[in-house]
């Protein structure tokens, strides 16, 4: 492999932008740029549960996440005209919201549901890692209101949650891959840790020859260095 196309090195993200509050009508939200993947993030939060969490003093929270028709080169069919979301989506949001569920201590959110939102305005590689990173922004300005309402007696957060991509293209281990190099790349991975590194979920996939343990070991080393750097992003967006 001769170099990446942007010039970044092996082990550098592509720019981050969160802008904290973009969505002035939702109880938290965050517009999260990834080199040109753009996703808004909302956190809305709906004081019921679903029923079978009803009546034990506890809350839930969910995730959906969507690309717009214009996301991509080609216009993606809103999930509404097809009737139903494709599996790609379902899988997505499943992901997006069992790695922010990681962090929130239900006891404290009391019995209501939190629902974290990501719409891609723009895919160009990486938008689950992206919604993860952003939801979690979102989902934290919208506790804090909660918080300052008195409507809850703390924050309810055990700890922060980040997500990055990375993969093996031309025998290389690069991180945050843009489409272009995920779509040749060998093998592909989404890996979802805390702040404080514990690993919350790792997506590998090996599309061509079967990925090594060494191989595995530089991608988790890439990603652990690159959500440190997410987290940082993220502190500087909730101020």
């Amino acid at each position: 492999m001769s170099g990446r196309a942007d010039g970044r090195a092996a082990d550098e993200l592509r720019p981050i932008a969160i802008e904290a509050g973009f969505v002035r009508s939702a109880t938290g939200s965050a517009l999260i740029a990834a080199g040109a993947t753009r996703v808004i993030c909302t956190a809305s939060i709906q004081e019921s549960v679903p029923k079978w969490l009803a009546g034990r003093g506890r809350g839930w929270l969910t995730a959906e996440y969507g690309m717009l028709p214009a996301s991509t080169g080609e216009r993606k069919p809103r999930d509404v005209s097809r009737g139903r979301p494709d599996g790609r989506t379902v899988e997505i949001q499943r992901l997006i919201g069992r790695s922010i569920r990681g962090v929130v201590d239900f006891d404290a959110l009391g019995e209501r549901t939190i629902y974290v939102d990501c719409d891609v305005l723009e895919a160009d590689g990486g938008t689950r890692c992206a919604a993860i990173t952003g939801g979690y922004v979102a989902l934290e300005l919208g506790c804090r209101r909660l918080l300052e309402s008195g409507a809850i007696g703390r924050l309810p957060l055990t700890g922060t949650v980040a997500a990055v991509s990375c993969g093996v293209v031309d025998g290389v281990p690069l991180l945050d891959l843009d489409y272009s190099e995920d779509s040749a790349a060998e093998v592909d991975a989404n890996v979802v840790m805390t702040g404080g590194g514990g690993l919350v979920e790792v997506q590998a996939t090996a599309e061509r020859t079967p990925l090594s343990r060494a191989h595995l070991d530089d991608l988790l080393a890439l990603a652990a260095g690159g959500i440190e750097r997410l987290r940082a992003a993220q502190a500087d967006a909730l101020g």
